[in-house]
């Protein structure tokens, strides 16, 4: 049994440092920053640095391991294991780059650059499964919030990279290993569930609204001083100065927990009475199985193992204290093997898979479709993607939010209608007109980040939070898989044969990626008839679930 954490104060601390964790989570977005080096150092053709890409979305993507892990150990576990991933695999990197250690093989770097990233698996599932499971009733809103500073991530390491690393790939790979890996150990602590409250705040509301401000804030500021540093030639004191500010900025969710401190609310009862768990296994094991299921003991479930024997339950059922056991109903908490049987279950994975699959397609290529299209310094191109994926990420969870609570629509209408934008995007980017590709890269972003923040709490109102852990990283393999098809597959080959026919290593011109848009344009029309197909089934676990305007647990099954 997990420790629970108990007071109104805790949570916030623990998302407050969980935003930390999502910037440091984002360390596969670095790729584009230090792909170059690799390409031009250690002599790879497109499609070898196109398969790197591959191995960078295959580690930071499949999470399954962690997803098992998490429901089985406290979150301080999950997070060391992230920890020396971080520092064992960008330290083989930094080794080979830096030329400490030469002519190391390619699959050796492959492996490095997997189980690299793969610590942006262990760290985005322990804040997300616990900040989700310590704000159940506002699933969307949390969802947002992390996975847009995990978008804004890679406009925050750009700024790094730029204003302390002078632009140095080398040292960009030795910060990976050795600050992320520090930053984690550093937060890990106030990572830790605590008591759900089940009860109307008026100030919960405020504090979000305060995050999601200073997120948007941060943001700005970042793509701000990126476009100024390109511009301008800033000296040294005034880049270091850029990026306190930046660290301050990282800090405003903490002020929460200390406004709590020093202001402490005078609500005198809570949704849920903050008793120790030490009571809590008392008031278990004086009536085990005679209480029913109620909403407040079913929000409980996700904290506890499967830990009634299966004589224990046949029994209570034979003397009639607990129901005979059923397959789980939509919005009810879903073993994974339970959630795999569902229709529902493969329809979100594959609209995932078609959206965020095709999108980081152009991400981990943007560097090459910058300089194919006459543009060199491809750093502001990043940021705006990481900016623009940032809004994508924060706005599809206050909007779907919004409108799920105003009148039950369901998240999947927002998928629906930024892959449709999607289509329009690509085309775009096949056109290769003169000044779309800012245009096109920041629709881009903004379509792939709320892929991203639509998919989690939708999993997670559809199969439940007890084992959300493993079904979302499941959902999470369509973007390794797209990069390995789309990017991997199909963009590097043609890239590579359009460069062949200009006898260079350097692809130019728009011919480099246009039938990869084309397709990928396809891509997505498919994904939007399959998305319209899964929201008219799922209306009706909305309608139940958010009747009234607010979320309300289902009386679940006895699992």
């Amino acid at each position: 049994m997990v420790n629970v954490k108990g007071g109104t104060r805790p949570p916030w601390v623990g998302l407050g440092a969980a935003v930390w964790l999502q910037i440091a989570s984002g360390n596969a977005y670095n790729f584009p920053l230090y792909s170059h080096s690799l390409k031009s150092v250690l002599g790879f053709n497109q499609q070898q640095l196109t398969m790197l890409g591959v191995a960078n979305d295959i580690g930071e993507n499949v999470g399954l391991i962690p997803g098992l892990v998490c429901n089985k150990f406290p979150p301080w576990v999950v997070l060391l294991i992230g920890s020396f991933s971080c520092f064992f695999g960008y330290g083989v990197l930094w080794l080979s780059l830096s030329q400490t250690v030469q002519n190391l093989p390619y699959w050796m770097l492959w492996i490095a650059l997997c189980v690299a990233t793969n610590s942006s698996a262990w760290f985005s599932t322990t804040v997300l499964v616990t900040n989700m499971r310590n704000f159940p009733l506002s699933r969307g809103t949390v969802a947002g919030i992390l996975k847009g500073y995990g978008g804004l991530s890679a406009a925050v390491y750009t700024e790094v990279y730029s204003a302390l690393l002078r632009n140095s790939s080398s040292k960009l790979l030795l910060f990976l290993a050795l600050g992320v890996p520090a930053l984690s150990l550093l937060m890990m602590y106030f990572i830790r569930p605590c008591t759900p409250s089940l009860g109307e705040d008026s100030s919960e509301s405020y504090h979000f609204l305060f995050v999601q401000v200073a997120s948007i804030v941060l943001g700005v500021y970042v793509l701000t001083t990126t476009i100024l540093e390109d511009v301008f030639s800033l000296n040294v004191l005034v880049s270091y100065t850029l990026l306190i500010i930046m660290v301050v900025l990282l800090m405003a969710p903490l002020a929460i927990p200390v406004k709590m401190t020093f202001y402490p609310s005078n609500r005198g009862k809570l949704g849920v009475s903050n008793v120790s768990v030490q009571d809590d296994s008392r008031a278990e094991n004086s009536e085990p199985l005679l209480t029913p299921l109620s909403s407040s003991a079913n929000l409980g479930s996700f904290q506890e193992g499967d830990e009634i024997s299966e004589v224990d339950m046949l029994l209570a059922e034979g003397e009639g204290a607990v129901k005979k056991k059923r397959r789980p109903r939509r919005g009810e908490d879903f073993k994974f093997t339970e959630a795999m049987v569902k229709a529902d279950f493969w329809l979100l994975f594959l609209v995932y898979f078609f959206g965020v699959g095709s999108g980081v397609t152009v991400l981990n290529n943007l560097a090459q479709i910058g300089i194919a299209q006459g543009i060199h310094d491809t750093k502001i191109l990043l940021s705006l993607f990481s900016f623009c994926n940032f809004v994508g990420r924060l706005g599809g969870g206050v909007i779907s939010e919004y409108f799920v609570r105003l009148k039950a629509v369901p998240r999947t209408v927002w998928m629906t209608c930024t892959q449709v934008v999607m289509i329009i995007t690509y085309l775009l980017f096949a056109s290769a007109l003169n000044g779309t590709l800012y245009a096109a890269t920041a629709l881009l972003g903004v379509c792939y980040g709320v892929q991203f923040t639509t998919m989690v709490p939708t999993a997670s109102e559809l199969f439940g939070l007890k084992h959300f852990g493993i079904i979302f990283n499941f959902m999470s393999l369509g973007n390794p898989l797209g990069a390995y098809l789309f990017s991997g597959l199909l963009a590097g080959y043609l890239y590579d044969n359009e460069a062949a026919k200009q006898h260079s290593a350097t692809c130019l011109g728009p011919d480099c990626f246009r039938v990869t848009f084309l397709i990928l344009a396809g891509v997505c029309g498919l994904g939007t008839v399959l998305s319209i197909v899964l929201t008219m089934r799922i209306r009706p676990v909305y309608q139940m679930l958010y009747a009234g305007g607010s979320f309300r647990l289902p009386q679940s099954s006895s699992h």
